[in-house]
């Protein structure tokens, strides 16, 4: 069974849409966001994270979109409309939780992972509760796209280059601010969750 976004005219047009508003500010704010333009005292720890993340991410999203066109045994069969929409759902969500993060980090937000002696530790909004509110919209955005394709070995490959990739890239973060914050990060760290609310 092939996914409603390749037969059907309207849900191909809606999932396209929603895909522009995952993309469009990721493309338009890239180069503002890098640590040499946005901060000049910050000094960077990237060690090919980001390349790294982007590639798994990458190649999880060929896989998931190959599999649901060449695979179509493994279309989740349970209410593809309703599939569709949950997933169109989450897309969304994931996004406004993204750039809800990004927006209260400010400055301290950065694409590769830098960090400066006057870095503060950002814990207002979801940042209360968990250190990488920004990831974890982009797995909720990649969970609803893998449903929207409806097909479940597409979105275990997705989903495995999407948390092995933010898995590399948070471990360096986290080092970077633990050596450059020390002690204060350290004990923020013991009172939240990376992604999940008490759970992970």
């Amino acid at each position: 069974m092939q996914p409603l976004v390749f037969t059907q005219p309207a849900a191909r047009i809606v999932f396209l849409a929603t895909i522009l508003v995952y993309l469009a500010p990721e493309m338009i704010f890239t180069r503002q966001q890098m640590a040499r333009v946005t901060r000049r005292g910050a000094s960077r720890h990237d060690r090919g994270s980001m390349a790294i993340l982007i590639g798994l991410q990458s190649a999880g999203l060929a896989l998931d979109f190959g599999l649901a066109y060449r695979l179509p045994e493994a279309a989740i069969r349970w209410q593809p409309g309703i599939l569709l929409a949950i997933g169109i759902l989450g897309m969304l969500l994931g996004v406004a939780l993204r750039w809800t993060a990004i927006r209260t980090l400010g400055r301290y937000f950065t694409r590769d992972v830098a960090v400066s002696d006057d870095q503060a530790i950002v814990q207002s909004g979801a940042y209360r509760l968990i250190r990488h509110p920004a990831y974890s919209g982009t797995f909720l955005t990649m969970l609803g796209l893998a449903l929207a394709l409806g097909n479940w070995a597409g979105g275990l490959c997705l989903m495995a280059g999407v948390l092995v990739g933010h898995a590399y890239r948070v471990a360096v973060e986290e080092r970077a601010l633990v050596e450059t914050i020390g002690r204060p990060y350290e004990e923020y760290m013991k009172r939240t969750k990376r992604f999940i609310p008490r759970v992970l």
